[in-house]
């Protein structure tokens, strides 16, 4: 079994991605469909889609549109980490009316593409400490230089269940392994964060990245977190800026192949089974 906890649907018929004008390669249409037919070769048996930071106006839409996809016969999405926005005073009511959804397995900020004060508001702690207790999980998508952040937001939410994007975002194109490193061992200390070993194949030069050069990378998340502490994602479509999905799983049990196979169950499906109740 291979479980993708991280998938992104880009339909631009039907939702708003203010975002995708500045980044041309990703401006296109990547749906379910053309996902489908390569994960299913690449074993993938299970999918939660992460939100794709549509227009805020239209975050209740992305999620509706989604689970009209995992409705349909055959669908392997089996649920959502949907978009959301501490920093807003609705955000109260936002939790609620997300916990009495199923389908809705977490939620997720990207904060490096915000100022760094908005996740340090009051009123953004306050919300993301709401969480604790909900059932639903956050993932953290931020850049190595904010790990020290990310530290102190977990701190102020014991209760939280945290899941740290893309291996904490290293970039292996510049070779910046030590501040990173550094950064992945102290987020680790947290006993409430799970990293999710994903899509690293966009951070490395396109033209000349092996296994070995992600090797190290993926060895260090492994050993800070432990095997228990690890899921497995795509980040399909920007891992196609690196190779694509095919090429990402076969780097992935390239780098694997000399764990056992019950570490390897727990990495590429049993944790994310747990975590998010699949």
């Amino acid at each position: 079994m291979l479980i993708d906890t991280h998938l992104h649907i880009i339909d631009r018929s039907a939702l708003p991605y203010p975002w995708l004008s500045q980044v041309a390669d990703l401006d296109h249409d990547f749906l379910y469909e053309t996902y489908a037919a390569e994960a299913r070769r690449c074993g993938i048996t299970t999918v939660l889609h992460m939100e794709v930071d549509v227009d805020p106006a239209a975050m209740q839409a992305e999620t509706d549109h989604i689970a009209g996809i995992a409705k349909k016969t055959g669908s392997l999405i089996a649920g959502a980490i949907v978009s959301c926005r501490p920093e807003e005073e609705g955000f109260a009511a936002y939790l609620e009316r997300q916990q009495d959804d199923p389908f809705v397995k977490g939620f997720r900020r990207v904060l490096h593409v915000v100022p760094d004060d908005v996740s340090e508001g009051a009123l953004f702690r306050e919300n993301i400490r709401r969480i604790g207790g909900s059932g639903l999980t956050f993932d953290l998508c931020t850049l190595p230089h904010q790990a020290g952040r990310v530290a102190t937001l977990v701190d102020l939410a014991p209760d939280v269940q945290f899941v740290l994007d893309h291996c904490g975002v290293p970039d292996i194109r510049s070779d910046a392994y030590e501040p990173w490193k550094a950064g992945i061992s102290e987020i680790a200390r947290r006993p409430n964060v799970v990293c999710k070993v994903s899509g690293v194949v966009a951070y490395a030069d396109a033209e000349t990245w092996t296994a070995q050069t992600l090797r190290p990378y993926i060895e260090h998340v492994i050993a800070s977190f432990g095997w228990d502490r690890v899921v497995w994602g795509s980040d399909w479509p920007v891992c196609t800026l690196g190779g694509g999905l095919s090429t990402w799983v076969a780097a992935t049990h390239a780098v694997l192949s000399g764990s056992s196979e019950a570490e390897r169950s727990r990495l590429l499906f049993a944790n994310a089974q747990r975590l998010w109740s699949l």
